[in-house]
């Protein structure tokens, strides 16, 4: 894999065949991950797809926004907890958190999200809740500019959250489906960041650097991309020396 110095690093361009076609067919073992070192144990990320993520810390497996089409979760690690940001089909399939729900697993998840999935805890933007002992904080998560065609906007504020997790000494924000907030822009001490990328439900190039040029983000993976050129987030913080852009397989 191609590293640019600078602490920027375009990991995914370089990716063998056999490896993006295997996590195309959804196969665990075969998806991206990183480990990341805590004061604890170590945080290690998969990259599953899309809004799609795993985490596993000391023994804990924890699932964001579990969704079929983006991995064979009958083939997954089952769930000490699951994060659902919002009740948008690409982040919440009812089939997906079956296939890995245990009845030890806890579910943190919106109002809305809650109408299809039982048993869950409901989390509102700004809630502070400590779920399988880790710390989760519910952040907004809306568009502010871009709508649809009756002008509501593609998520609006109060349907869905962003959240973030604290894995020992690392606070790691998944931002969910939003734009450039003024929440997100205030947020410190954020070692590892999520922020989506792409129009026109959620950010373009330039909002995502604004933000985090606002709250510098230790590392910031952009995520739910799809087709945007993620070498344009890239160039615009090129001169961020301490803002780590990190690019894996998550269109």
């Amino acid at each position: 894999m191609g590293v640019i110095r600078g602490r920027i690093s375009l990991v995914c361009l370089l990716l063998s065949l056999p490896v993006w076609a295997a996590a195309a067919e959804g196969r665990p073992d075969m998806l991206e991950k990183d480990t990341v070192k805590t004061e604890g144990a170590d945080l290690t990320i998969t990259f599953v797809g899309h809004g799609t993520l795993m985490f596993e810390f000391d023994g804990k497996v924890i699932h964001v926004d579990p969704v079929s089409r983006e991995a064979d979760y009958s083939a997954m690690p089952k769930a000490d907890l699951i994060l659902i940001t919002h009740e948008h089909r690409d982040h919440l399939d009812p089939e997906a958190v079956k296939a890995i729900r245990t009845d030890e697993t806890e579910i943190v998840l919106t109002e809305l999200a809650a109408a299809e999935i039982d048993g869950g805890i409901v989390m509102k933007n700004g809630d502070l809740r400590s779920v399988k002992g880790l710390e989760i904080k519910a952040v907004p998560a809306c568009n502010l500019v871009h709508m649809r065609p009756s002008g509501q906007p593609f998520h609006p504020k109060g349907h869905g959250n962003g959240y973030i997790v604290t894995f020992a000494d690392k606070r790691v924000y998944i931002a969910g489906d939003t734009e450039n907030t003024p929440e997100m822009k205030a947020l410190e001490d954020i070692d590892i960041a999520f922020l989506p990328m792409n129009l026109p439900y959620t950010m373009t190039p330039e909002m995502v650097a604004d933000a985090a040029v606002a709250f510098r983000p230790g590392i910031l993976y952009p995520y739910h991309y799809g087709d945007t050129d993620t070498s344009e987030l890239v160039a615009l913080l090129a001169d961020e020396e301490d803002i780590e852009v990190r690019i894996r397989r998550l269109k």
